[in-house]
């Protein structure tokens, strides 16, 4: 499949000098205005550093207005790097920076507010060294709040470490893998490219898919990252607008390519349904804050996701649910 390896919308990411001593990992931690969790996420690292032979620890820092470098210098010992882009390049282009930056052959993307549990680089490093052929290995990610509060965790995949079997087409139903919750090989990222410039959200379940469509996935059932939600995190900042839900639907249509043809049309058609179903608990929620705007917003997205009968039953359900209210804030 030759979608799989277009590179219009894609930076590439050059390999390393042969013969060159290189660390088994690269911890590359994109950061923007998230000095405030910077530090738990510094110690979650350095509590399972193997030291500098075998972990490359970065910070590539977007231009945050924030003090990243002074929550380096107290924790970060001088074990941590640190490199500052000469001007904002949006996450799309601080992750290729990370990528190109890396010079281990596992890459772990750990974003500045999220964390990793004890345990997460022994067990993930596992299926690398179980299976040569694993281009990439993930573990379930823990939801959390501003405060690190538990939100959710989702169900396992399989009972037991290993293979993900089918995996393109598991992947590609939802969105199983949070970034901080998996680790690819820099030899895929060369192969396949960085992450697509043409999504804003829901890049990073684009790239598991195309990762998936072309080699074997290694998946650990324990819960080993934790993923921050809050209000200025990526996704965070769309939703209001249903951006994000906009980007998710053009991630689709993006990875549709990578399945198998048999299968592209209804996997494809059960994710948007998936998303609708997502859009409009959003609605609810953000009805039930009074954002009127964005509410319409993400019940127009679900539309858009799923015309069908049953979405346009659900979208007047809420509706009715309240009062009219949405339609008529007034």
């Amino acid at each position: 499949m030759t979608a799989v390896r277009d590179f219009e919308y894609r930076d590439l990411i050059s390999p390393l000098p042969r013969g060159a001593a290189r660390p088994k990992w690269s911890v590359m931690i994109p950061a923007y205005n998230c000095a405030r969790f910077l530090a738990a996420t510094l110690e979650s690292v350095l509590a399972q550093d193997p030291g500098p032979a075998q972990m490359q620890i970065e910070v590539v820092d977007d231009c945050s207005s924030d003090d990243p470098q002074s929550v380096l210098k107290e924790i970060g010992r001088n074990r941590v790097g640190f490199f500052h882009q000469p001007q904002n390049l949006g996450h799309i282009g601080n992750f290729h920076t990370c990528l190109d930056r890396a010079q281990g052959e596992l890459v772990h993307l750990l974003h500045g507010d999220d964390v990793v549990r004890p345990g997460f680089y022994e067990l993930l490093g596992r299926g690398f060294d179980a299976d040569p052929g694993t281009g990439a290995a993930f573990c379930r990610a823990i939801f959390i709040d501003a405060h690190g509060q538990e939100l959710s965790i989702p169900p396992v995949m399989q009972s037991s470490p290993g293979r993900l079997e089918n995996a393109a087409v598991r992947l590609a139903l939802e969105q199983h893998i949070m970034t901080p919750s998996i680790v690819v090989r820099r030899a895929v990222y060369e192969e396949l490219g960085a992450f697509d410039r043409r999504l804003k959200c829901s890049e990073d379940w684009e790239m598991w898919v195309r990762i998936a469509s072309q080699f074997p996935v290694w998946y650990e059932p324990q819960a080993l990252a934790l993923y921050r939600m809050h209000p200025q995190s990526n996704t965070g900042r769309h939703i209001r607008s249903a951006e994000d839900m906009a980007y998710t639907r053009m991630a689709i249509d993006i990875f549709k390519a990578y399945l198998p043809t048999e299968l592209a049309d209804d996997v494809a058609a059960s994710a948007r349904r998936t998303y609708a179903l997502s859009a409009l608990e959003t609605a609810r929620r953000l009805f039930g804050a009074g954002e009127w705007a964005a509410c319409l917003a993400q019940m127009s997205e679900a539309f858009r996701f799923d015309p069908s009968l049953k979405t346009i039953g659900r979208m007047l359900q809420l509706v009715a649910r309240q009062g009219g209210r949405i339609v008529h804030p007034g």
